[in-house]
């Protein structure tokens, strides 16, 4: 499966779905609602406005489709419900173009706009929906046919994993799920060897992130036991920052909480766990509001950062940028980004973290830090995707085995990307140690599971403000 070429399709049958029908519907004011202003025939000429209309309007169709989440899960879409909501934003985006573009238009009535919004409603929404439909149509039945699958791993090993496993696979037409293997739980096999002669024994529960990342797992089903409900909290917490999709059996639904979604898949009814944090809309907002911003500082403030390398490099001997491994986001490790403001050899005996009176940190470095100044090229890693403006500091891998030690739900922050300022670092400030790390990680929970823009705008505002009073720990 590639889920690109899939997105390019997509976008390639709205833009011309887009262009026809905006063409269409040109031709048609040309032929019946202009004749009528004018009193003569008017000849239909596609000047500069129309190819200017013919490039704008699809882009903006485009944008409205991503912000909303359209080519997001390519493969997994429900035609009934895709219908639905190509109508509505046909409604909404018809709408916008109206007020904008066709209001100011002379007609000779107000039923003339009432039939241009209705004419261009049909004729987007028609050829839109009936190109997606298509698309699905292909993709639905290459599912079920067998020809394209999602890397499916089963959680469970025993008499309900087994029952599962039969259900699905003898499915005339397949739901999806390309098997790729069991792990079983607390060592204890069952029904493992039945199993093991239709699908590889890849492990146990500790084995997981690593199964998933080495068979690109797009999909886990849980099926244990009832002796084994113990576990699924220890399940769910180890998957919920993967990027996956997780379904388990109807009979666990009790002992599951947040928000659940019922679904059913053909003979074979799950439900489905989801962790979405933010709308779709919200996401792409943040997404495009992080571009935005980095590419504001990164031209703006070029001088600064000119100014701040030549300070650096003359200061204190060493590199003027330091750049070190980090987790980030579905706890894919990362390179973040600093203006150098330790001496060279500060780690020389091992991780450490700065303290309030490190000898470590150069004169310059303490001035950087108490106006969060050193944090400035990690608007790069912003621009590239690795972080956002706004989300929980990242920590490297050997500070993050102590602190899920005492506290197994820091994984969570890995549902996110990591960000330059957050709710925890305008709170707390820089942790001196493992325990304030801690201390800090049930602000930035909070801010997780409040997620938002209006939230993201509060802490970025209190962050200029702790900037400009120097008042960064």
């Amino acid at each position: 499966m590639n889920k690109k070429i899939q997105v390019i399709k997509y976008i390639l049958s709205d833009l011309f779905a887009a262009a026809i029908a905006w063409t269409l519907f040109y031709i048609y004011r040309k032929v019946y609602i202009e004749p009528e202003k004018f009193h003569k025939i008017v000849p239909v000429i596609f000047d500069k406005k129309f190819f200017l209309a013919l490039f704008l309007i699809p882009a903006v169709w485009l944008l409205i489709y991503y912000l909303t989440g359209t080519y997001k899960n390519i493969y997994r879409k429900s035609r009934l419900k895709e219908v639905g909501q190509t109508l509505l934003l046909s409604i909404i985006g018809v709408l916008a173009i109206f007020f904008t573009l066709l209001l100011d238009d002379e007609v000779l009535s107000y039923k003339d706009y009432y039939q241009s919004i209705l004419v261009l409603l049909v004729l987007h929404f028609t050829l839109t929906a009936s190109l997606r439909f298509i698309l699905s149509s292909i993709t639905n039945y290459r599912i079920h046919q067998r020809f394209i699958g999602f890397n499916t791993l089963l959680v469970g090993s025993n008499e309900n994993a087994l029952n599962l496993y039969n259900e699905i696979e003898g499915q005339e037409k397949s739901s999806g799920n390309k098997f790729i293997g069991f792990v079983h739980i607390d060592n204890k096999n069952g029904f493992s060897s039945e199993l093991t002669k239709s699908i590889p024994h890849l492990g146990e529960l500790g084995d997981l992130k690593r199964i998933i990342i080495e068979k690109e797992i797009e999909e886990v089903i849980i099926a244990i036991e009832s002796s084994e409900h113990e576990n699924i909290g220890k399940i769910v917490n180890e998957l919920d920052y993967q990027g996956i999709l997780i379904k388990v059996i109807p009979d666990m639904y009790d002992i599951l909480s947040g928000s659940v979604k019922m679904t059913a898949i053909f003979g074979a009814p799950l439900i489905v766990i989801s962790r979405e944090i933010m709308p779709v809309w919200e996401q792409s907002v943040k997404r495009i509001f992080d571009v935005f911003i980095s590419l504001f500082v990164l031209i703006v403030f070029s001088w600064v950062y000119a100014i701040l390398a030549i300070s650096v490099k003359i200061s204190s001997k060493g590199p003027v940028f330091y750049s070190h491994e980090r987790i980030g986001w579905h706890g894919k490790p990362f390179f973040i980004h600093k203006f150098r403001s330790m001496y060279i050899d500060a780690e020389k005996s091992g991780p450490a973290l700065s303290s309030k009176h490190d000898p470590r940190i150069t004169p310059l470095g303490v001035f950087l830090r108490k106006v969060r100044l050193d944090e400035f090229p990690q608007f790069y890693n912003v621009l590239i995707g690795d972080m956002s403006v706004v989300g929980p500091r990242p920590e490297r891998q050997f500070f993050i085995d102590q602190i899920v030690m005492k506290a197994p739900h820091y994984k969570h922050l890995h549902k996110v990307r990591p960000g330059i300022t957050s709710w925890g670092q305008v709170k707390y400030g820089y942790a001196e140690n493992v325990d304030e790390m801690i201390e800090r990680l049930k602000y930035d929970i909070i801010y997780i599971e409040n997620m938002s823009i209006g939230v993201d705008l509060k802490i970025l505002i209190y962050t200029v403000l702790i900037v400009m009073q120097g008042r960064g720990k």
